[in-house]
């Protein structure tokens, strides 16, 4: 995509480059004088945040949370993408390597500004929204644990499946938490710029919300995973009670029948007319008896 100036004014000018190509890092180094090799890490996927300063360029790679669903979730590029900004005087640069909600909102917010804004305010702005993806982020994870749960202990649902549902949760959510702890010093960086200290604390309280909203949820995953688990144990043990009683039941029967079972000529009742019908009495009575006993146990 080509290199698109998104916003001009007295006071900024704000250059957007989607998907760089050889040519547009060249010419924004040749235009900007911008490190290659801060060019270079924008184009790494998995690059995690940070602020760098060479000469009057100031850098911040930030990492916005991505809706993109990955089938694997091992690194912070399957959960999120990059962002990087280079302010350099009044110029503002943005390179990424897909569409951006944050980049987007902030276009369109820029644009209906009736007042002229600085490249510091656009960084601080796009900061703002990328925290609000997160936040945005949190809350998707917080409803679909809140739907788990739901189907956990008020609905007969596969628990093998419920099981890998938590485990992709917990691994979302895990990395989510990686990225914003790595980006609590380049947030901290904001104060280097041109801005209100009001503005730099509402930065830093929107990140430190994010992240207490994500520690507040990696607590509740793992306590739900642990729940999930004895209720898990709790129905095997239920399972195996039952097995239990039906086996004390039936055992002093089996072991009548082993008897009689047993090949000897002079054997008690064997010539007995109702020799039979009496045994089979004595079984019926044992498990009647049995029954009895495990009731007033509440077995």
């Amino acid at each position: 995509m080509p290199i698109e100036t998104i916003y001009r004014d007295s006071q900024c000018e704000w250059v957007d480059v989607e998907a760089p190509s050889a040519e547009d890092l060249k010419f924004l180094h040749e235009r900007y004088e911008i490190n290659n090799l801060l060019l270079e890490d924008t184009l790494d996927p998995n690059h995690l945040p940070k602020y760098e300063e060479d000469g009057e360029v100031k850098f911040f790679l930030m990492r916005e949370s991505t809706e993109q669903e990955r089938k694997n979730l091992n690194t912070i590029s399957d959960i999120s993408t990059k962002i990087g900004i280079f302010l350099v005087g009044k110029t503002i640069v943005t390179i990424h390597r897909m569409k951006n909600k944050s980049l987007m909102e902030a276009k369109r917010q820029i644009s209906q500004l009736n007042t002229e804004t600085s490249a510091d305010h656009v960084a601080l702005k796009l900061a703002l929204l990328i925290m609000k993806s997160f936040d945005d982020e949190s809350i998707s994870l917080f409803e679909t644990m809140d739907n788990i749960e739901t189907e956990i202990f008020l609905k007969n649902t596969n628990h093998t499946n419920q099981i890998k549902r938590l485990y992709r949760l917990k691994r979302k959510s895990g990395l989510n938490s990686r990225v914003l702890t790595i980006s609590a010093d380049v947030i901290d960086k904001f104060r280097l710029l041109d801005l209100q200290d009001s503005e730099i604390y509402d930065l830093k309280d929107k990140h430190k919300d994010v992240v207490a909203d994500f520690d507040h949820l990696n607590i509740q995953i793992t306590n739900l995973i642990s729940m999930f688990l004895a209720l898990s144990d709790q129905k095997a043990n239920q399972v195996m009670k039952v097995l239990a009683i039906y086996s004390v039941y039936f055992l002093p029967i089996t072991f009548i029948a082993g008897l009689y079972g047993m090949n000897f000529e002079n054997m008690p009742e064997l010539r007995t007319k109702y020799g039979y019908f009496f045994t089979l009495g004595v079984m019926a009575l044992i498990v009647i008896c049995t029954f009895i006993y495990a009731r007033r146990k509440q077995w």
